[in-house]
């Protein structure tokens, strides 16, 4: 995919997949964050965690700091605050095994963030054309993607990623111009790109999805307690008009 990007329509879908993860890493805090392949992105540039790994499987770039299988990472059982996946899950072997190795890595209240090719675009249809051998080359990198299969849709995602206990915190789709060789058609159809995002989002040709891992119990303990301190609270309240009434009373008694 590397040798992709360089293209007229890998150049436009880097662009707006960096400025995207920029924006959905900036705010996201704590120690330790993972980017999972493509190393021709720097999904956590604008990410201010104090230890930002990239890790890639089969890539010789000397900027990756790990090597290995994303469905068996090296790091133990809630012990990474953030996990980016630009474009893995379209070459995984087992994008089940992942998803499920990433939720085992994530703390409690960690966050992922996904890019992926959408089924449901033009780029979808350019996709499904290149595997029944008509010549045009797929986005995601011709007979590698094929062994490993489709491109997975972003609800299919979201509902995979709520099995694994993550909740939806937000999505957005991009790249509505089709996928074509030619730089100067590019530009010539960019208006494409305001007319889809406006009137028809969901057929954006790549999207980011973000999601927080949740675990039953974790946040309960701080609801619970400010529920107490608003129920004691209202009480007090309720009961000081009668305490001060009853020691009204007994003066009057006096």
């Amino acid at each position: 995919m590397g040798s992709w990007l360089q293209t007229a329509s890998g150049r436009c879908l880097l662009e707006w997949e960096q400025r995207c993860l920029d924006e959905a890493v900036a705010d996201a805090f704590g120690f330790h964050a993972l980017q999972l392949g493509l190393p021709e992105i720097g999904a956590l540039r604008a990410n201010r965690m104090p230890q930002r790994w990239l890790a890639d499987e089969s890539s010789s770039d000397a900027r990756v700091v790990l090597r290995c299988e994303s469905d068996a990472l090296p790091f133990p059982a809630d012990s990474i605050d953030l996990v980016v996946l630009p474009h893995v899950l379209e070459f995984a072997a087992d994008p089940h095994q992942t998803l499920r190795e990433v939720e085992r890595v994530l703390r409690p209240e960690g966050r992922v963030v996904i890019v992926g090719f959408n089924p449901t675009s033009l780029w979808g249809l350019r996709q499904r054309l290149s595997r029944l051998r008509l010549g045009l080359p797929a986005p995601e990198g011709g007979a590698q993607a094929s062994r490993a299969g489709e491109f997975i849709g972003y609800w299919r995602l979201r509902d995979w990623l709520r099995l694994l206990g993550f909740a939806i915190e937000g999505g957005q789709f991009g790249c509505w111009r089709p996928p074509l060789r030619s730089e100067r058609w590019l530009a010539r159809l960019q208006w494409m790109d305001g007319i889809g995002e406006r009137w028809w989002p969901v057929l954006g040709g790549a999207y980011l999805l973000q999601g927080v891992k949740r675990v039953k119990g974790m946040r309960l303990v701080g609801l619970a307690r400010s529920q107490r301190r608003r129920a004691a609270r209202a009480s007090n309240a309720a009961l000081a008009p009668r305490e001060g009434a009853a020691i009204h009373r007994e003066r009057e008694r006096a």
